[in-house]
């Protein structure tokens, strides 16, 4: 899909017979959609640079000989175009009817039984043509190729290909992943993947761009084999990273059989695997339907987690079926006896970044006014908390100050600690497609990933050494005198601070210590500052580190010395990793904030909530993630030790680091309930499992890596007795005393949406519920019902209270954990394409677990070789905390020294082994270093994938 285009001024033309201003650069079918005026076209689609090569949309100018493709040609002053005059109908008709002559079946019938029509936009235009095909011609018909569905997502029936280049430029110019070719000449022209392979077995990533930009089912879906008719469309938000792309749901007998993106401010109809074929997931077998309660005198065994096969699992050994009411009354009741009996420490709450802004808001209110404790935390204590710590101490605000997609105005990007092609293949593409503009992309990481391939330079340095990295730069631009310095003198504090902190850090110096090459780190630095705009974008390789806050500090200073904020295509955009990391922070859903960032122990926050919830708070912070599982842990007479929990959408059992500990603390509670929609590692040591809704079962919003809240409707209903979200942390309230009554549809959304709101006031004031329902995406600051929203921030002033940048120097720290002889690999962990954060959702989606159906650890060829190893071997991998046995994958990305895994995995979870090692400032743990020994062979344990069975 197109973004609104940037034309010149307006001139006069005349369009059948009719005068009509069309803009300077706009293209003769542009003018004719805008007015009103349909013009067959198959070759063309928003989005995609016009082809011209199907000739159904050509016209007539008069004066000229020839007839005009109307996609490819440009309007000019006094352009006299006629669109439907006989010589343009003829040759748009015979064109339709000579493609569709060619089409598998009957060509010339325009719907099947069902009504579907079975090649797409050819059979809408020939229908709205009154094109029928002669018997003589589908006599001719060409020899037509035998399919191929050898892909777990698409099928590829060249018989209706068109040739029309739609999937080549999909491919190659928007999604930029150079899969999908023309090859051969004449008559035996095709279209081919990599050098003629089955799709199944090219490089393709699954995007499904091809698939959208298809005009004709050549390339399909495997869910719309057969039958295309669905029952309705549901506008709504992509369920996994922090892109926020748009999409639309196809539901057809309450399931959803397909995914389309939409013209999205962040996607602009572009999606990835698991947002186009990621949806199955929710029709899953191994859903929860039913409220279930520990037996009695069942255990609570976490060592068994380590040998659970998800496959086989069987709860009811564990767990017994009971009512709503039953439940309910046991989980609130418990918590509320633990409250009373210990005091209001005594709780804690884990709420979730993949549900809605809305129910972020209402469970941090619970744990705060109904527990009586800040202890309430979620999964951005385990991805940014560290990059939020420095961005509120250094800007004032936590979130990006320019969108993901402003890259296209940039001319520089650094991208650090981040794999975008895997964790945010969208916001890669417009990296991508920035690069081909001319912009300079920098990889700086110790892995050398997909986006790789379209860097001007890529800095592989030492895995823990950001700080000596960045700082080198930061000595260039203050030693080469490439400093801003009117914007150091009007908006930053500090920088003298700075300027002497990176005296003893010259690339010289830093060059051994972090591998990069002096002469390089110079060039990249002064490319940096002397660019009209460079924008750094990062990821949880930058955050996940004892000195995490150290390494975003360091961020920002580069950015600020060089003036490299407040303007399109610069800034610092720190990539969100889930759907609504964002906005559940900016709920309130971490234990030292009230909504929008309000510390607790700001007197007048404090006293502003207690007002507004007319309830006493608490104006200490609670604790964090992993600190609450030490509090578990605690000695009886500790008066903070947390005794029950309430966790929401949450898998701290498979996310956490160091898990034996982990579930150790999990399995003490003395009272657990835990709400979800699969029985996660977690929920298998609760007391009170509460089944709950998905993401395409519930209506609510959620706030994107971009600042944009944006809205998803409920597209299916949820399986068997499965309730909101929202409704059951109201029946929670409710039992532990607190009177809430929010009415309306959605278990009252709209209500709790507009209370946020208030409590939000100085972020959303301007984004009404009606406002969302009616423009979808809306990006804060947004104060007003007249402001459009402030996609870029920090033009003249930031968020802090006088308005300027507060610079903080930051020096080495090294790792928690060092390798040694014994250990003498560093882990590194993360996410890949296919799968999403614990996999409790992406492994039960049937094309994603095809894809990527077993966990694997990655190791540069020179160590496969030093250690007698081939791809595909089986080894162990051990940690002073724990150890997991699993295949190994050849990555040359990957540094000597370092070994890659994925941690989505059960039966091979990377975070038995990682380091909790907290971080100071954002008390994030060290997932991205700890010392690990690798060693061949070991036992497997049973695959735990749980897709439905393969599709055909």
């Amino acid at each position: 899909m197109n973004a609104p285009m940037k034309h010149g001024p307006m001139i006069d033309i005349t369009l059948n017979q009719q005068p009509v201003q069309a803009y300077s650069g706009e293209s003769i079918l542009q003018v004719a959609q805008r007015c009103g005026v349909q013009v067959p076209h198959l070759c063309h689609k928003d989005g995609l640079r016009s082809d011209g090569n199907c000739r159904a949309c050509v016209v007539e100018i008069k004066g000229e000989r020839t007839l005009a493709p109307s996609c490819c040609r440009t309007v000019t002053p006094g352009m006299d175009v006629q669109t439907d005059s006989p010589r343009a109908r003829k040759s748009q008709e015979m064109v339709l009817e000579l493609l569709l002559s060619d089409m598998p079946g009957q060509g010339h019938k325009w719907a099947d039984a069902q009504g579907a029509l079975p090649h797409g936009e050819l059979s809408q235009w020939a229908q709205s043509q009154g094109v029928a095909v002669r018997p003589a011609l589908q006599a001719l018909r060409r020899e037509q190729p035998a399919a191929d569905t050898s892909h777990p997502a698409m099928a590829v029936n060249l018989d209706a290909c068109i040739q029309c280049n739609r999937c080549v430029r999909a491919c190659r110019e928007e999604q930029v992943n150079d899969v999908i070719g023309y090859a051969f000449r004449g008559s035996h022209s095709a279209i081919t993947f990599d050098l003629n392979d089955p799709m199944g077995e090219s490089s393709c990533v699954a995007c499904g761009e091809c698939v959208q930009a298809c005009p004709t089912g050549a390339l399909s879906p495997k869910t719309l084999i057969g039958s295309q008719v669905v029952d309705k469309k549901v506008d709504s938000v992509c369920p996994f990273c922090g892109v926020g792309c748009l999409m639309t749901y196809h539901v057809r007998d309450n399931r959803i059989v397909n995914v389309e993106g939409r013209n999205g401010p962040a996607n602009e109809g572009r999606l990835c695997v698991k947002g186009r074929f990621g949806f199955d997931y929710v029709h899953n077998p191994q859903r929860l339907t039913v409220p279930l309660i520990r037996k009695p005198g069942v255990p609570k065994d976490p060592e068994a987690l380590n040998h659970l096969n998800r496959n086989t699992a069987d709860w009811s050994a564990v767990f017994r079926e009971a009512t709503w009411e039953e439940a309910l009354d046991l989980a609130a009741g418990k918590l509320k006896a633990l409250r009373d009996t210990h005091g209001k420490k005594a709780l804690a709450g884990f709420g979730s970044a993949k549900g809605s802004n809305e129910e972020a808001y209402l469970f941090q209110k619970l744990v705060r006014t109904g527990f009586g404790s800040n202890n309430v935390d979620h999964c951005t204590r385990l991805c940014h908390a560290s990059s939020v710590a420095a961005l509120l101490e250094g800007v004032g605000s936590g979130a990006v100050s320019n969108p993901a997609k402003d890259v296209e105005n940039a001319d520089f990007i650094l991208v650090i600690g981040s794999n975008p092609s895997n964790n945010h293949p969208v916001a890669a593409t417009w990296m991508k497609n920035a690069v081909k503009r001319g912009a300079k992309l920098v990889l700086a990481d110790p892995r050398v990933t997909d986006i790789g391939r379209h860097a001007w330079r890529t800095l592989q340095f030492k895995a823990d050494t950001d700080v000596a990295m960045l700082n080198a730069m930061l000595h260039v631009i203050v030693e080469e005198n490439l400093v801003d310095r009117e914007f150091i003198a009007q908006r930053a504090l500090n920088f003298e601070a700075i300027r002497d902190n990176v005296q003893g850090y010259s690339p010289e110096a830093m060059a051994p210590i972090c591998g990069i090459p002096a002469q390089t780190l110079r060039e990249v630095a002064r490319a940096y500052a002397s660019s009209k705009s460079s924008m750094i974008l990062w990821g949880m390789g930058v955050s996940q580190h004892v000195h995490g806050t150290d390494n975003v500090r360091c961020l920002i200073a580069l950015c600020m010395v060089s003036g490299q904020i407040g303007r399109p295509g610069t800034g610092l955009h720190p990539l969100r990793g889930q759907n609504n990391v964002q906005g559940a922070s900016d709920a309130g859903l971490i234990p030292m904030m009230y909504p929008n960032y309000q510390r607790v122990t700001n007197q007048a926050a404090h006293d502003w909530f207690e007002n507004f919830w007319a309830t006493k708070l608490d104006d200490q912070p609670g604790y964090t993630v992993v600190e609450i599982m030490h509090k578990i842990l605690a000695e009886d007479s500790d008066p903070h030790k947390v005794r029950g929990m309430y966790i929401m959408g949450e898998n701290p059992a498979m996310s956490d680091p160091n898990l034996n500990h982990t579930r150790h603390a999990l399995a003490s509670l003395e009272h657990l309930v835990v709400q979800d929609i699969f029985m996660t590692e977690t929920a298998w040591l609760a007391d009170v499992v509460l089944p709950a809704t998905a993401w395409p079962e519930k209506t609510g919003t959620v706030t994107n890596t971009d600042r944009m809240v944006q809205m998803g409707r409920q597209a299916i209903t949820p399986p068997g007795q499965a309730r909101p979200d929202l409704a059951i942390i109201q029946d929670i309230a409710q039992r532990m005393g607190l009177a809430w009554n929010y009415p309306g549809e959605h278990a009252g959304v709209a209500a709790v949406y507009e209370e946020m709101r208030q409590a939000m006031h100085a972020a959303i004031e301007g984004i009404t519920w009606e406002r969302l329902e009616r423009e979808h995406s809306v990006t804060y600051p947004c104060l007003s019902a007249d402001d459009p929203g402030q996609p870029i921030v920090f033009h003249d002033h930031f968020a802090t209270p006088d308005g300027k940048v507060h610079l903080v120097p930051a020096d080495i720290i090294p790792a928690n954990e060092r390798p040694d002889a014994d250990y003498p690999f560093v882990l590194i962990t993360g996410r890949q394409l296919e799968h999403w954060h614990t996999g409790s959702m992406t492994r039960r989606a049937t094309v994603l677990d095809a894809i990527e159906p077993v966990a694997t650890a990655s190791l540069c060829g020179a160590d496969l070789q030093a250690l007698g190893l081939v791809a595909g071997d089986v080894i162990t991998v051990r940690s002073r905390r724990g150890e997991v046995v699993l295949h190994v994958r050849r990555d040359d990305g990957t540094p000597q020294g370092a070994v890659y895994m994925p941690f989505a995995y059960h039966e091979a979870a990377a975070n038995l082994m990682t380091n909790p090692a907290l971080d100071p400032f954002g008390k994030i743990p060290e997932f991205k270093y700890c010392a690990v020994a690798v060693a061949k062979g070991g036992k497997l344990q049973a695959q735990a994938g749980y897709a439905l069975e393969a599709l055909p």
